[in-house]
């Protein structure tokens, strides 16, 4: 899955630096520790701080920079659209739902701090997320545009986004999804923010145009689906040491897979598909988007 104009070590030092980058946002926005209530903050802090490999950043960051936006316009989106996804796996976490015992190589936020702190956290990561995008007064952009992208991130995050898809992944569990079906669910689950960070980055430069962001959504929706087949992939050929979570899990569970539908060579066919038809999606952008193109390559043969 090789892409001529992949650099794989400037990818690494580009993605540590907006991993920096977006850790140091991050704090700058979540509560202090000491202040009250001191638990509930301390659990967002632990969920949210120090760790995970912070794709939906990056794609932010990438996406801006490609079209033009500056760093400083984009590390309030970025903070915003992780701080969903850490809500989302604190949620998910949760003995109600995937009942894990371990996050990002640590115990999961209840294992921590209980189930109902567990929660809270959740709920209030969550609001924190839409209050960076109404507040943060380096986003330079028009109302207009300020008010879509806290639609886009509502819209990701919600019924027909993430957690609906992550009701209908419940729902599954032992069910026989045909293709269409299990791709539709994570077009929602995963692919939802994951289009969505595209999205944020490319609102932030006042002069992108629909085509560009028609363009550079399909890209999203292509590496969405990718990254969810390579999550699938993992589940069976990795180990739970580099996964930072239990491998085997989905096969435990009995949840659906592209692996359980396609087969094994199947899901890694489908995956080199999809990351192509990415590649394709970004024909019309220069070299300031390579590290888009690189990312899209990261994703279908990452190990962790």
């Amino acid at each position: 899955m090789s892409n001529p104009n992949s650099n794989p070590s400037q990818l690494k030092t580009l993605l540590s630096g907006y991993q920096s980058r977006v850790e140091k946002s991050l704090n700058h926005w979540l509560p202090a520790p000491q202040l009250a209530p001191q638990r509930l903050h301390e659990a967002m802090r632990y969920s949210a701080l120090d760790g995970g490999k912070r794709v939906r950043p990056f794609l932010v960051y990438a996406t801006g920079r490609a079209l033009g936006a500056t760093l400083e316009q984009l590390d309030g989106p970025a903070s915003a659209v992780e701080l969903i996804h850490v809500y989302s796996l604190i949620h998910d976490d949760l003995p109600a739902m995937d009942n894990d015992d371990l996050r990002r190589g640590k115990p999961t936020n209840h294992k921590a701090f209980g189930e109902a702190m567990a929660i809270l956290a959740g709920d209030a990561i969550q609001s924190l997320a839409f209050h960076i995008l109404a507040h943060d007064e380096t986003i330079d952009i028009s109302a207009e545009r300020r008010l879509k992208m806290v639609n886009t991130l509502a819209h990701a995050s919600g019924s027909r986004g993430m957690c609906g898809g992550q009701a209908i992944d419940l729902e599954a569990v032992g069910q026989q999804l045909d293709l269409p079906a299990l791709e539709n669910m994570h077009i929602h689950k995963t692919g939802a923010l994951i289009r969505a960070s595209v999205t944020l980055g490319a609102l932030c430069h006042a002069g992108s145009s629909e085509a560009q962001c028609k363009q550079l959504d399909h890209y999203a929706k292509c590496i969405g689906l990718a990254f969810q087949i390579q999550d699938d992939i993992l589940d069976i050929e990795g180990d739970t040491a580099t996964l930072g979570k239990p491998q085997g899990s989905d096969i435990a569970r009995d949840k659906p897979t592209y692996p359980a539908l396609l087969g094994l060579d199947g899901a890694k066919q489908r995956a080199q598909e999809l990351y192509n038809e990415a590649l394709n999606s970004l024909a019309d952008f220069d070299h300031h988007a390579d590290p888009l193109r690189w990312m899209a390559e990261y994703i279908v043969s990452r190990n962790q």
